[in-house]
């Protein structure tokens, strides 16, 4: 008689994702970190470069106000990671431009309040004053609802099965930055993929011992590889008779960034002169400030993974969430012509790589600070064509995105009411974002379309967002559907998030609010 078959075992659930080479406190050799916190410069700056340059034409500025904003953007921002990484959530998370501000922000340049004023420059600097008078305003709202403890309020109820659509689109959302990015200059663009994946996933397994080089590395080795690559198109010739769009998505030398930067200048709040402030701008920003606190907080679950972090208590997010207000207020202060938010991209290269170490994320901020001061160096590495940036996204938001889907692992799969949730929360959250998008795309304005232009910006702004309507279905859905039932904190994950939330009675809380990584010795996992 042969023996009975055994049946295959299911993977055990992980409160801490395993396989990560060096968690939040385990830092890397310094000349491994530094070239590791080089990498995640390089991927935060295509948000840095990209977001200046809609906006600043628009605004009446050339390539030198560009080149201040995006100089002042990297300045802030390496001011707004060292605080979060410090005092805020302490997780290795940078904290950078973020598009929901663009929308409003779009809104305040296109009011028409300045198109009489005939010279650019002065319509820029008084632009530039109403956004930051706004965003000085719109901090107040992260403020009060972080360092006051309401944001705790709100996530304590928040479930692994809440928390899967938040994760996951903060990652999917972000797919038009992809390759449809990339495919503005495919000649590039794809090469720069296909390398990326080929170094960090097929050749760092193959080479055995050399593992590391490919496996970190794999994000700066492919950039320096193909921008060489496309100075060599831009030099030869090749785009010399090509469209004017083509050749400033393909071309090396057409950001106009490298003559207009200075070789040093030192950003300073007020630099464009004392804001202005309206009351309609500071609504609408307001908006974009409740879309980049949610969105934030999915980012912050998803770094909290890739860290080697087990799952964040409310406070430390409310405690991000205040922290991230400030750098909004900071935004405001300097002009950074746009809000913050932790940025997604740079979530999924700690997956990339799996070194979640703060201390690359320090270093990474100390490049952001030194780059921003030395205009022209600075100028030369945001000089990279986009399409380079845009192949990294399909990588790096897919990671994010991925990270989302791993907290499935807490929940019930086999129970219809968390397919209902999962399914629907998702559906709608890309449906009603995409009606949202295409009626302000073909009408020129949003489908609540009163009276009050404030208003209208601010039911636009939330619900042109995948990641806030599916976030919030998600969670007034868990919240509310057979909530009386007793399986259901079970179906929904809440068991197993629960016992790190259990500090508010230990004696060891203190500790425990100050190192929110270092759980697992307190609540070991079931």
């Amino acid at each position: 008689m042969t023996g009975k078959v055994e049946e295959p075992q299911p993977h055990p659930v992980k409160d801490q994702l395993p396989g990560i080479d060096y968690c939040i406190n385990s830092p890397p050799r310094w000349h491994e970190a530094t070239i590791l916190g080089f990498q995640h410069y390089l991927v935060m700056l295509g948000t840095t470069v990209l977001i200046p340059t809609i906006l600043v034409p628009q605004m009446g500025g050339g390539n030198e106000e560009k080149v201040r904003v995006v100089q002042t953007l990297l300045f802030v921002a390496g001011i707004k990671t060292l605080l979060q990484t410090h005092f805020g959530t302490r997780l290795p998370v940078v904290i950078g431009g973020s598009y929901a501000f663009v929308v409003p922000t779009l809104s305040i340049i296109l009011s028409g309040r300045y198109a009489d004023e005939i010279d650019p420059h002065q319509r820029f600097l008084k632009t530039m004053r109403s956004i930051q008078g706004a965003l000085i305003i719109a901090s107040i709202f992260q403020l009060v609802i972080g360092f006051f403890g309401l944001w705790r309020i709100v996530v304590r109820y928040l479930s692994p099965l809440s928390a899967v659509p938040l994760t996951t689109l903060a990652g999917l959302a972000l797919f038009n930055h992809g390759f449809p990015a990339v495919a503005k200059c495919i000649e590039i663009g794809l090469p720069q993929l296909i390398l990326l994946i080929l170094f960090s996933q097929y050749y760092s397994h193959a080479m055995g011992g050399r593992r590391v080089l490919f496996d970190r590395f794999s994000v700066v080795i492919t950039v320096l590889i193909v921008w060489v690559y496309a100075i060599i198109l831009t030099g030869s010739g090749v785009y010399k008779h090509r469209r004017p769009l083509t050749q400033f998505h393909c071309r090396t030398d057409r950001a106009g960034l490298i003559h207009a930067a200075p070789w040093i200048k030192f950003p300073y709040p007020f630099q464009w002169g004392s804001p202005s402030f309206h009351g309609g701008d500071c609504f609408a920003l307001m908006a974009a400030s409740f879309v980049a606190l949610i969105e934030s907080t999915g980012t912050y679950i998803v770094v909290s993974r890739y860290a080697g972090a087990t799952p964040l208590p409310p406070s430390i997010l409310s405690r991000g969430v205040g922290w991230q207000g400030f750098g909004l207020l900071l935004d405001g202060m300097f002009g950074t012509v746009n809000g913050s938010a932790a940025s997604v991209e740079n979530a999924g290269l700690l997956g990339l790589t799996r070194v979640g170490s703060r201390r690359v994320i320090e270093i990474s901020s100390c490049f952001m600070i030194f780059f921003s001061c030395l205009g022209k160096f600075g100028a030369v590495v945001a000089s990279i064509p986009m399409p380079i940036v845009a192949a990294l996204y399909c990588v790096l938001f897919a990671y994010a995105a991925s990270a989302g889907l791993g907290l499935l692992q807490f929940c019930h799969l086999n129970s219809f009411r968390t397919k209902f949730i999962l399914g629907t929360s998702i559906f709608l959250g890309f449906s009603v974002a995409q009606y949202f998008n295409e009626f302000s795309l073909v009408a020129g304005y949003s489908p609540v379309h009163t009276h009050n232009r404030s208003f209208n910006d601010i039911v636009s702004v939330i619900f042109s967002s995948p990641v806030v309507v599916a976030a919030m279905v998600a969670y007034f859905l868990d919240c509310t559907l057979h909530h009386g039932d007793s399986e259901v904190r079970k179906d929904s994950g809440r068991h197993w998030w629960e016992k790190f939330r259990s500090y508010r009675t230990d004696p060891r809380s203190q500790e425990f609010y100050s190192l929110p990584y270092n759980l697992n010795k307190y609540f070991p996992s079931e």
